[in-house]
């Protein structure tokens, strides 16, 4: 940021005051006054001193002082948006199998395998929204809150081809994000993005709007991307990327890693959009055209007959779509879609997504030279809906929460040595104690607090649908919760 420039005033100069001429006055018969009564002549008007210059090193102090008030300005707007949008993120916390591969930071909590991810609360009632690749996979979901609260997170709905989902925590009156316009978004602009990096909770950095409308990266089947160089790193996935109005202008999804400073947020208007559908209804419905697109490349429009200087070259019309019906042919050239020019094929692509199933879209097609208008009703898009995850299916109720247990000699060091602990034989699929992360072998060295407990002893503790242990796997030790 440039201090601001300042301009020093030039002092204007008084002119001296000219008094009229005594010359040519008549005497007059009364005899003239003696010398000493003769009026003293007036003196002249001295002329009003100017302003000194400022000096040069006064001139630079005073610049430096307003630089440095305008770094104060920017640097409080940075917090208002921390403090604004702050209560509004969350950090994720994931439990998956071992055969899951995700972008995620994992690490290791005992014998479970977790990933950290963070998210933004959009809904009062606990409606959250992510990045899809946080939760693929999930067994167990946590959310925290910046309060410290923690609450089970379960999956509301996903939409892979955006990489966006949204969980639900029972929770009320939260605090919640505003979404702004993406579309409107200046690139340049500062932005702000919160999340979890490595796990380091509410973490704020700060940065521009590089562009805007990046596609081609090739991860999903949407790609409309914001280009920012705030600094995103793995936990960083699903917060909130943010203006210095404190409305979310996108979710940051990914980094590329080869280079430096270039992160990729899905953009607000799209992000709420799927939000809202999988709130609702828990998928998303997308609305579908039945065309194949390309970008119409120099190449391509060499070998063309008077092409259009940009446009969406059709490669395939689906029989019996809609494009079929509004005569679409392959080798059409789509200039213009509801008003809009089409640059390339994400254009159409992105238009599309902004717009419903039945809606009637205004095309503009290029045929041979030929400029013509067209209308085409958008249907739905015949996907099929993504997996369901382990965390979305009811828990299974299992006698004694999923555990089967029996006694074992106590190893050394684990608390009743010569007599008998419990081990776990076995654990039931999809049972409290599966999603827990316990397994077979696992030696119970505590249960609700009593050490070193028999089979019995711990069967007895879990009675009551609630089971508090301290296992060891491996030489390791950890906590585990389970709840009927």
């Amino acid at each position: 940021m440039n201090p601001r420039r300042l301009a020093a005033s030039l002092a204007l100069l008084v002119p001296a005051l000219s008094l009229p001429s005594l010359a040519g006055a008549q005497p007059s018969a009364a005899p003239a006054p003696s010398p000493k009564a003769a009026p003293a002549p007036l003196p002249r008007a001295a002329p009003a001193p100017s302003a000194a210059p400022p000096s040069r090193a006064a001139a630079s102090s005073a610049a430096a002082a307003a630089g440095a008030a305008d770094l104060r300005r920017l640097g409080e707007a940075f917090a208002d948006v921390a403090d604004k949008v702050g209560p509004a993120v969350v950090q994720i916390e994931v439990t998956v199998g071992e055969d899951v591969s995700s972008p995620l930071r994992w690490f290791r909590d005992g014998g479970q395998r977790r990933g950290l991810g963070s998210g933004v609360i959009f809904s009062p009632d606990g409606g959250i929204l992510t990045n899809n690749h946080v939760i693929d996979g999930a067994r167990a979901l946590t959310v925290r809150l910046r309060d410290g609260r923690m609450f089970a997170g379960r999956v509301a709905g996903r939409d892979p081809a955006t990489d966006l989902a949204v969980l639900r925590i029972d929770a009320k009156d939260l605090p919640v994000a505003t979404f702004a316009d993406s579309d409107a978004a200046r690139v340049g602009a500062w932005v702000v993005a919160i999340g979890s990096p490595f796990g380091l909770g509410h973490t704020v950095t700060t940065g521009v709007l590089s562009a805007k409308g990046r596609g081609g990266v090739g991860v999903n089947d949407v790609e409309d991307y914001l280009q920012t160089d705030a600094s995103i790193n793995p936990g960083n996935s699903g917060g909130p990327l943010v203006d210095l109005d404190g409305r979310v202008l996108g979710i940051n999804t990914m980094v590329v890693s080869r280079g430096q400073g270039i992160g990729l947020a899905v953009p607000a208007n799209m992000a709420r959009r799927v939000a809202e559908q999988l709130l609702r209804s828990g998928r998303v419905e997308r609305a579908w055209m039945g065309v194949g697109l390309q970008d119409l490349t120099p190449q391509l429009a060499a070998a063309m007959r008077s092409p259009p200087p940009a446009g969406a070259l059709v490669n395939a019309v689906t029989p019996g779509g809609p494009a079929a019906r509004s005569n679409l042919q392959p080798g059409d050239v789509i200039t213009s879609v509801a008003a809009r020019p089409v640059r390339d094929a994400q254009d159409v692509i992105r238009e599309l997504f902004n717009h419903n199933v039945g809606e009637g879209l205004a095309l503009e097609v290029v045929r041979d030279g030929q400029r013509y208008q067209t209308r085409v009703v958008l249907a739905p898009r015949n996907e099929p809906a993504p997996p369901a995850l382990p965390v979305q299916r009811a828990p299974a109720r299992h006698p004694g929460l999923g555990l089967t247990l029996r006694d074992a000699p106590a190893p050394r060091g684990a608390g009743g040595e010569g007599g008998s602990i419990a081990r776990i034989a076995a654990v039931a699929s999809d049972s409290p104690a599966e999603r827990a992360g316990l397994r077979p072998g696992d030696i119970v060295l505590e249960a609700d607090r009593r050490r070193a407990p028999t089979a019995a002893e711990v069967e007895e503790a879990a009675r009551d649908g609630e089971l508090l242990v301290r296992v060891q796997r491996r030489g390791a030790a950890f906590y585990a919760a389970l709840k009927r």
